[in-house]
């Protein structure tokens, strides 16, 4: 009978356990991939679940649509361009904020070929280039192509399908192609499958120095529910540092959870993304943080190429540190 009773009694506290969890929907900005490593490692590999969390994924199409699902409340937290929830903040006065830093560059890039006359950004110059239509690139070319003695006279833009930028760029259709660094191992491969060089040229490098990608949250989650956001921010940035350490695993997180996504195609996007993440600013600043002068850069580059008056907002304003663990 004491056995019975003391089974039972851990199966009721196992289950209560269970019920405790609390339950927090994320809100990707697109779908699965290795550069999403972080969120699949945090479920797949306990962070979430240690910090009593119960997580579930909601894939997406872009920012604007992320941003819209966590400010009515769809979602809870997840990830989207900071430079787009600053854009919603002046016009729409949208309830998100964002609590932690992701990609503290930008993912921006030309892909060109080598042998193409492309070896550095000015070399754009009187050349075709193609981009898809609903890029946050587009926002942002006129202000680098200028950082750079340039203007959009000074090339030819054409817009097309995400699916036909590298064939184009392989066969010679186009001169360079306008894409993310997370795609540089997808695009290398299919251009060396086809015996040529890629040469990839980072507007980071040339000038455009901003925040990016960033986990933003709902403002009525964050008000309602301020001790599961702590935990889940503090387990994501955990998931964040075992995918640096560990990226094959994390890679075969992402396909223990999609198993239609295979690992070396989400190795590839996770080691694109890791610089993005991982550099010179992190040092500096420390990992998810939100310096006061590189988020002001943000807006005034945010600002200038939406046409937005710069003092409309207070870039400070977009941002709460208080979700971050205390060093």
């Amino acid at each position: 009978m004491k056995v019975i009773v003391i089974a039972t009694a851990m199966f009721l506290a196992g289950a209560a356990s269970v019920q405790a969890a609390d339950k927090v929907t994320f809100q990707m900005d697109w779908l699965p991939g290795g550069d999403k490593a972080a969120i699949f490692v945090c479920l797949e590999r306990g962070f979430c679940e240690d910090a009593g969390l119960d997580v579930s994924l909601e894939t997406g199409r872009g920012s604007s649509e992320s941003l819209t699902k966590l400010a009515t409340g769809s979602s809870d937290i997840g990830n989207a361009d900071i430079g787009a929830l600053m854009a919603a903040r002046v016009t729409e006065n949208l309830p998100v904020t964002a609590v932690m830093s992701y990609y503290n560059q930008g993912p921006h890039a030309f892909f060109t070929l080598r042998g193409n006359g492309i070896e550095k950004f000015a070399d754009v110059k009187g050349k075709h280039l193609v981009t898809s239509p609903f890029t946050s690139s587009n926002v942002y070319l006129p202000l680098v192509l200028n950082d750079n003695g340039l203007t959009m006279d000074d090339i030819t833009l054409t817009k097309t399908d995400p699916g036909a930028l590298n064939p184009m760029l392989v066969t010679g259709r186009t001169d360079a192609v306008i894409s993310w660094i997370t795609d540089v191992t997808r695009y290398t491969r299919q251009v060396e499958d086809a015996g040529r060089e890629m040469i990839v040229l980072p507007w980071a490098d040339a000038g455009l120095v901003m925040y990016s990608g960033t986990i933003v949250a709902s403002d009525k989650f964050l008000a309602e529910r301020p001790d599961v956001a702590r935990r889940f921010v503090a387990a994501l940035l955990e998931s964040v540092k075992y995918m640096r350490e560990n990226p094959q695993d994390a890679a075969q997180a992402v396909n223990d959870a999609v198993p239609e996504l295979d690992h070396p195609t989400a190795m590839g996007s996770l080691q694109d993304a890791i610089g993005l993440i991982f550099n010179e600013v992190t040092e500096r600043d420390g990992l998810g943080a939100f310096e006061p002068e590189r988020l002001k850069a943000t807006w005034d580059r945010v600002a200038a190429a939406q046409g937005l008056d710069a003092d409309a907002l207070d870039p400070e304003s977009v941002v709460n540190r208080n979700f971050m663990p205390e060093n």
